[in-house]
Formats: structure tokens, C-alpha cells, sequence
């Protein structure tokens, strides 16, 4: 049973479904048990898109889009499913005012945005990784949800489970480019006992990138998917282990 959790800002809109959902529920074993929704893990493509039409159904959408995710800034308005058997576009936000086309983001440390703006009936996921975000992806994404009628006071944001601090241990070069590329970002690492390395807020920063942006209903979740080993999929925890590959869990949005 998919159990996804839900964000406050989002939940009881009306005509808005979403959901950030969890690694269980679904038919994948081994290191990819159970509800892995990625299409580019070494997954079994029919056990994948088995928990893509699950998580479909939950949110009782018709489709389930995801793209090709880059760390790019490219932001894409939709209003139909990719046709059946191409590549999916390289992007890393999804927007539309379709109804019944639930959008998509594939994580497993980085940061899933998940946007609406209930009047204008628009809604947006994003994928955030460290470069995106830095590079200006939720901008990207904020401009492609006006261009559809959306106005920015009124979208409502919440950033769901990805790498918390405590774990993202980074480098010095991580550090020095972000404060050089957006000054703004000193606030979010920390330094624990002196030569440690610095620790980095990805959802605290993402949250801050979406305020200064001008949404004022912008909030974190706060779960961390390298801590919680049961409910989340974690690139850098695949790492450490040793394993060969990952899965990725999908947080999703759909007007109903």
C-alpha cells in the first residue's frame, strides 16, 4: 500500500493531488525493493513501470511523466504524455495545466519541489539537485508557471525528503563556488570542530532559493533520505555500502 507523505502547503487544495512518495509499496527486489520509479536504474523495466502505474493510480492520474533529469535549468510546459516509445526530454522541472497528468521527479539525495498555484489551476515538480539549484532552476520552473497564467504570490512550494545536512559532507571547491555564484548561500554550511569538513542545508537552500524568488508559501518536509534508510532510496548511501546501483522514488503532482 503506498502510503506518500504529504506536504501541509499542498494538502486540501482543491483539485490537486500530490505526493512524495516512499521506497515502499511497490514490486522491486534486491536494492531496488520496492517501489523503485526510475527508468534508468538496472531495475527490472517492467517491475518499474508496474510502481510508476501504482503510484498513477494513487494520485488518480492518467499518466505519469517524468524527463531525462540533467542538473539543468530547463523547465518544460506539457499537456500530454511523451509519445509512446521516444527518449524523454532532458529536463529537470515539469509544468501544466492539464488535468490528469500527474508530473514527476526521480531522487535519491537531491531535492523534489513540488509546486501549485490553485487559482490559475498550474502546477510544477522540480528536480533540485546542489548544481540546478545554484544554477537557477526553480527560477526557471517559477517562469514557465506564469507563462501559463500562473501569478507568483499565489503558488504554494514544498521541498520534500532529500540528503540532510547532517550527512552531506562536502569539500572546500563545493563551498568556495557557491559563495562566489550566489553570496547568499553562507548561511546554509556548517563547519562542525575545526579542519572538519563543511556540511551543507540542500533543502534549507532550496526553500531560501524559492522565497527570494517571491513564494511566500514555501516550506521543507525535512526528511533526510540518507538517514532514513527504510523509507527512502539514497545515492550517496549506495555509495558507501558499495553497491552497484540505486533506486530512485518519485514525488508527484497532478491536477485532478
Amino acid at each position: 500500500m503506498l502510503q506518500p507523505l504529504l506536504a501541509d502547503r499542498l494538502a486540501g487544495l482543491p483539485g490537486i493531488a500530490h505526493g512524495f512518495f516512499t521506497r515502499r509499496g511497490g514490486v522491486s527486489q534486491g536494492i531496488y525493493a520496492s517501489l523503485n520509479c526510475g527508468p534508468g536504474s538496472g531495475d527490472d523495466a517492467g517491475a518499474v513501470q508496474e510502481n510508476r502505474t501504482r503510484v498513477a493510480v494513487h494520485l488518480g492520474a492518467g499518466d505519469l511523466l517524468s524527463v531525462h533529469q540533467v542538473h539543468g535549468t530547463t523547465a518544460l510546459a506539457v499537456d500530454g504524455p511523451w509519445p509512446a516509445g521516444g527518449p524523454r526530454p532532458k529536463a529537470d522541472a515539469l509544468v501544466t495545466a492539464t488535468r490528469g497528468l500527474a508530473l514527476g521527479v526521480l531522487t535519491a539525495d537531491c531535492a523534489p519541489i513540488l509546486l501549485a498555484e490553485p487559482r490559475a489551476g498550474v502546477v510544477a515538480a522540480v528536480h533540485a539537485g546542489w548544481r540546478g539549484a545554484l544554477a537557477g532552476i526553480v527560477e526557471s520552473c517559477l517562469d514557465a508557471m506564469e507563462g501559463l497564467g500562473a501569478r507568483r504570490p499565489l503558488i504554494r512550494a514544498a521541498v520534500g525528503p532529500c540528503i540532510g545536512r547532517e550527512a552531506y559532507e562536502v569539500g572546500p571547491e563545493f563551498e568556495a563556488e557557491f559563495r562566489t555564484r550566489d553570496a547568499a548561500s553562507a548561511g546554509f554550511f556548517v563547519q562542525g570542530s575545526a579542519g572538519a569538513r563543511p556540511r551543507f542545508d540542500l533543502s534549507g537552500y532550496a526553500v531560501d532559493r524559492l522565497r527570494r524568488a517571491g513564494i511566500a508559501e514555501a516550506h521543507a518536509l525535512g526528511a533526510c533520505s540518507f538517514a532514513l534508510q527504510d523509507a527512502f532510496f539514497s545515492y550517496r548511501r549506495s555509495r558507501v555500502r558499495g553497491e552497484e546501483d540505486y533506486g530512485r522514488q518519485v514525488s508527484a503532482i497532478v491536477l485532478t
